[in-house]
């Protein structure tokens, strides 16, 4: 059991996937056997997909400056630090003073490329203040925690029903 729980918080942590794809991993796994708790694999799903953040907000983008001239990964860095700066600069455009509500929903709508990773990086490409993005950030990984476990929810009791 100690391993499924791994799994999603490891599922979490992990770029472009993180919670969206950890909690219908989760959810699979309590219909598969309902002593799974919820409860407890959504707490691990959320600490799993805040873990990165510090790291990214202060080391990422040095990371990807640095790594664009590269030969191998030059490409792939400089993809990410495109998306990063694009992110930064729509979320900058829409939310005028709102900046931070903004990189709640960014973060919080669970969409592709709208999660913690990306709303990180574009906190740090705007040079937005550490604390207030860090709260920012969890209040999205809380949304999208709830938005995620209804869908999931809804399509596992609809599954479920059929079979």
């Amino acid at each position: 059991m100690l391993k499924k729980y791994f799994y999603c918080f490891v599922i979490a942590m992990v770029p472009l996937i993180e919670l969206r794809g950890a909690i219908p991993i989760a959810q699979a796994f309590h219909v598969a056997d309902p002593s799974f708790n919820m409860i407890l694999a959504y707490i691990l799903i959320a600490i799993g997909n805040m873990i990165p953040v510090p790291f990214i907000f202060f080391f990422a983008r040095r990371v990807l400056e640095w790594g664009a001239d590269k030969k191998v990964i030059g490409k792939f860095f400089t993809w990410c630090l495109e998306k990063g700066h694009k992110g930064g600069e729509k979320l900058k455009a829409t939310a005028g003073r709102g900046l931070y509500w903004a990189l709640l929903l960014f973060v919080g709508i669970p969409l592709p490329g709208t999660g913690a990773w990306t709303g990180t990086l574009a906190a740090s490409f705007l040079d937005m203040d550490f604390k207030k993005s860090v709260l920012a950030v969890l209040g999205g990984v809380a949304l999208a925690g709830v938005i995620m476990a209804v869908l999931s929810f809804a399509v596992a009791s609809g599954v479920t029903a059929i079979g």
